[in-house]
């Protein structure tokens, strides 16, 4: 017994040790080590960290990335200059899939005729309270004057506590007060698995969820229970236009009480739209997002709504705007688009 239980041992660990040589040898996705460096509000990369990023069990859009001297995805680093443009938003601005020129904040400053230094300042699984905290930021660290935001159609929503996509200041669900709850420090076994390749390909690549595998465990071997069919249990919620209305308004308003007095010239928004249902041609309407955009514009933004842009697209060619039918990020040529609408407004007057 006790040879049969160490000849299972043996086979495991040869197991491992051999799948962690194998993916040491392909370019799967490498530790992040994000944490509160440079500010107390918003998670960074560690300056000059360098690590690979790639899609899917496939390894599709492999890239090796690098932090600037702020933590963000940048090849350039960040110094104070009132010339320069401070590029915020999530992962549609970090664009960690595509090749750097590719990326919204080069774009953007080939379009200005690289007069102006672009700062990329994108953060995956953040939203619009976050980008006000990048906006202070900028204003009191590097002296930046304007602006450039692009809105994921998400970005109001998910600034509610609870959603996941908050780094720290969120707004109570219920009564909309501000708070703030930074995302808890990765424990030891954490840390130490983030260095493993083969662990890195299960959990990055494969997206598997430890939590979830667990309490899939924990059902198949618990005595079977009889549960009342609930035929709406598979649907996902869609909040009503009532309540979506308070929560754009509330969060808009903490958004702007935050950001506004660090804004000391432009702030432009391009505010991202349904492209999946303007390609197939579906209707489609979405009020809470048009209260925000009215909103804004009402704040004294400039408020660029994509819409206009994608369909101008698609009804002169078929080529589509997204990274891939596995990836709704914007690709090359849907950054393009907002890059040029971007340094139009830019290079308008200032009427301030």
């Amino acid at each position: 017994m006790l040879r049969k239980s160490l000849s299972v041992v043996l086979g495991l660990l040869t197991f491992l040790f051999g799948g962690e040589l194998l993916f040491r040898a392909l370019p799967v996705s490498t530790a992040t080590s994000t944490d509160y460096y440079v500010d107390r509000n918003f998670l960074t990369y560690p300056s000059n960290h360098r690590w690979i990023t790639a899609t899917g069990w496939d390894l599709r859009n492999v890239q090796h990335l690098r932090a600037n001297n702020i933590g963000f995805v940048s090849p350039r680093d960040a110094v104070p200059d009132r010339r320069a443009v401070a590029l915020i938003g999530d992962s549609y601005v970090e664009g960690s899939m595509l090749d750097a020129r590719d990326r919204l904040d080069q774009q953007l400053e080939r379009r200005l005729g690289g007069m102006r230094p672009v700062y990329a300042m994108g953060s995956p699984g953040t939203s619009l309270l976050d980008y006000a905290e990048r906006i202070r930021f900028a204003d009191e660290r590097l002296d930046i004057r304007d602006f450039v935001l692009l809105i994921e159609r998400a970005d109001v929503r998910q600034s509610v506590c609870g959603s996941g996509m908050t780094e720290a200041p969120c707004l109570d669900q219920q009564t909309f007060a501000l708070r703030f709850e930074r995302r808890a420090e990765a424990s030891q076994a954490k840390k130490i698995l983030r260095h493993s390749a083969l662990a890195q390909y299960v959990f990055s690549q494969l997206k598997a969820d430890g939590g979830r595998l667990a309490e899939q465990a924990r059902l198949q071997f618990s005595p079977a229970t009889t549960k009342k069919s609930d035929p709406g249990a598979n649907q996902p919620s869609r909040p009503a236009a009532g309540a979506c209305m308070k929560t754009v308004d509330a969060v808009t308003g903490m958004f702007l009480e935050r950001a506004v007095p660090h804004v000391r010239g432009r702030m432009i928004l391009l505010v991202d739209a349904d492209r999946n249902a303007i390609r197939h041609g579906l209707a489609h309407d979405d009020p809470c997002r048009q209260r925000f955009i009215e909103l804004m514009r009402n704040a004294g933004a400039i408020v660029i709504d994509t819409d206009s842009l994608i369909r101008t697209h698609y009804a002169a060619s078929a080529l589509s705007v997204d990274v891939g039918p596995y990836d709704a990020h914007l690709n090359r040529l849907g950054l393009q688009l907002f890059a040029q609408a971007a340094a139009a407004a830019l290079q308008q007057p200032a009427s301030r």
